[in-house]
């Protein structure tokens, strides 16, 4: 059986976003991993919708789940180095 794990609230400082779950933890994330959070302004970044499934921000087009930040996963839309 799977435990299912919430989202309530996110914050920002100036290099980390901080979310904290319903189980009573908080994860504390680089921007570094989401450039486009991490170039947002802080309003743009306030304007998050927070599901059960994870994050949203629709003036970004980011989504970010609560899965990949408890596995430690970044943002996995970069650019991947083409084949010569």
């Amino acid at each position: 059986m799977s435990i299912s794990v919430s989202a309530v609230s996110v914050r920002f400082d100036a290099d980390q976003m901080w979310v904290s779950l319903d189980d009573g933890r908080v994860l504390g994330v680089p921007l570094a991993w989401f450039p486009r959070l991490r170039d947002a302004s802080p309003e743009v970044r306030e304007a998050v919708s927070i599901s059960p499934a994870g994050l949203h921000w629709e003036a970004l087009d980011e989504d970010i789940s609560i899965a990949g930040l408890l596995s430690g996963t970044g943002d996995l839309t970069q650019a991947r180095p083409h084949a010569a």
